[in-house]
């Protein structure tokens, strides 16, 4: 057995890093004597390793979890966890400053306390994390091994020079956050979602690199709780993944909030001066520069497969793609799966619980499970939310799928309006001449919780028709949906029907 002295700090080490640091890497940890093959060895305790680990285990396989920093991964350290805290902490800043439109009057100004704030998120990361602890996963009956895990050959996995051999392998290592190359930003310095959440003083001027999901939510967050946001996409939108309709609700929230759009600009050099950050940016073809006091790269990410010895595995794999995987989700080596950050193009903690439990199915069941057949919603958690699942309509039609398109807005709905929330709306993509729902988008101020309703029926094949039979409370944003079912019965109601039924009516008087 093995001692790990390895010097493992999340700043500011107050008690509540301590305590996360206590959970996810022990510094008193001593690694177990390894069995003499394991059933599973897993390199990486992110969210897809976990949950590899802790299903095999539960049904009875012999399991080595394996991880060189923290366990938990970036949902618990450095991603969903601490950013949907402090996303929390700056919704009550806009709700407080909303209080007008509901008859309530303020006197004085609003006092945000951002140490207190980031102080929050430490206590409730350090609170959450036992669920992902070292220990809790030993009394799980996994042998954790803290370390940096490499192949030796095809058949094992080498942890401080302790040997793991395996029947079958899973990498789970992630991906880590990087930054463009810009001029002079490594001199510079700046920060990442990896760095981000270790901040006790609040940035006065905080430029955000990137209007994707990360840089989008983290660039509101910042500028409800006091900073000047100034957001630089070299697109003509933020989100540009995301419904064009979505991104815009979104969009013109952040003007009104006041972020500094700075779309289709590019950004080409960062000096340090005196402690400032000058950034040198092209937009509309003219040159100009901002001063901040921080900046935050929120685009870009790369796999982990660099020091894992990948090649004495015979494990295929690109610097950029991540590790090469079948529909399966298994590698070149038919003995080694992988799963999450590492190798799918869906980087999202429940995108990478589903594949983990494809991975358990088809690495120790000899299941045929396939990534493909996944049904996969996501969520942006600006404020209001948009929300995703299934194909967007210029996806559809570039399968050859005509789609008939129904929308509610929430301006429409009367809960929405009582609650001052009239922006956003329901989008639910059919296929033309069927109920058969392919893909749906909603932004609200809660859009992820109610994608759920539609991510169901597709997963279970319901269809429009259903959703307009289901009864929902009164009031609920939620009717929203079942007002899309409503929408596409009406559409049944041909011409010929219509007249029919006024026929018969007439009759039955």
């Amino acid at each position: 057995m093995s001692n790990i002295n390895q010097n493992i700090t999340v700043e500011p080490m107050d008690n509540y890093n301590r305590e996360l640091v206590q959970n996810v890497h022990p510094l008193d940890w001593i690694n177990p004597q390894p069995a003499s093959r394991y059933n599973l060895v897993v390199i990486g305790g992110g969210t897809a390793g976990l949950v590899t680990a802790a299903g095999a285990a539960g049904l009875g396989a012999k399991v080595a979890l394996v991880e060189k920093h923290l366990l938990g991964g970036d949902c618990l350290n450095v991603g969903c966890v601490p950013s949907k805290c402090i996303i929390r902490s700056s919704r009550t800043v806009a709700e407080i400053k909303s209080a007008g439109q509901f008859g309530i009057k303020l006197n004085g100004n609003i006092d945000i306390d951002f140490a207190a704030v980031m102080q929050r998120m430490r206590r409730l990361r350090s609170g959450i994390s036992h669920h992902d602890s070292a220990i809790r996963f030993h009394e799980l009956g996994v042998d954790v091994f803290l370390g940096e895990g490499r192949f030796t050959d095809k058949n094992a996995i080498a942890v401080n020079d302790i040997s793991l051999p395996y029947k079958k392998a899973v990498i789970a290592a992630g991906a880590r956050a990087v930054a463009p190359p810009i001029k002079g930003l490594q001199e510079a310095g700046y920060l990442t979602n990896e760095t981000v959440f270790s901040l006790t003083a609040r940035p006065p001027r905080l430029a955000v690199i990137g209007g994707g999901p990360i840089g989008s939510e983290l660039s509101q967050a910042f500028q409800r709780l006091g900073s000047q946001v100034f957001l630089f996409e070299m697109a003509d939108h933020i989100l540009v993944r995301e419904d064009a309709d979505a991104a815009e609700i979104v969009q013109n929230n952040f003007k009104k909030e006041g972020i500094k759009l700075l779309l289709a600009s590019r950004i080409h050099q960062v000096e340090n001066h005196d402690g400032q950050k000058i950034i040198h940016y092209i937009v509309d073809d003219t040159k100009q520069t901002i001063e901040v006091d921080e900046i935050l790269v929120g685009a870009g990410r790369a796999p982990n497969v660099d020091t894992m010895n990948l090649d004495a595995a015979g494990i295929k794999y690109d610097k950029f793609k991540g590790v090469i995987v079948d529909d399966q989700l298994r590698t070149s080596n038919s003995r080694v799966f992988a799963a999450g950050d590492i190798c799918m193009n869906w980087k999202f903690t429940h995108a990478a619980d589903a594949a983990a439990r494809i991975v358990i199915q088809n690495a120790l069941f000899k299941g045929h499970k396939k990534l493909s057949d996944i049904i996969m919603p996501w969520c942006t958690y600006t404020d209001p939310e948009i929300a995703h699942v299934g194909l967007y309509e210029h996806e559809a039609r570039a399968k050859g799928i005509d789609v008939e398109t129904f929308i509610r807005h929430f301006k429409e709905v009367d809960r929405a309006i009582a609650d001052g929330q009239k922006e956003g709306f329901v989008k639910v993509h059919a296929q033309k001449g069927t109920d058969k729902i392919i893909g749906a988008t909603i932004v609200a101020a809660h859009a992820g919780e109610m994608l759920s309703e539609i991510t169901l029926a597709m997963v279970a094949g319901i269809g429009l028709k259903t959703l307009s039979g289901v009864i929902h409370p009164y009031p609920t944003q939620a009717e929203a949906i079942k007002q899309i079912g409503d929408a596409y019965n009406r559409t049944r109601l041909t011409p010929f029907l219509k007249k029919a039924f006024a026929k018969w009516l007439a009759w039955t008087r």
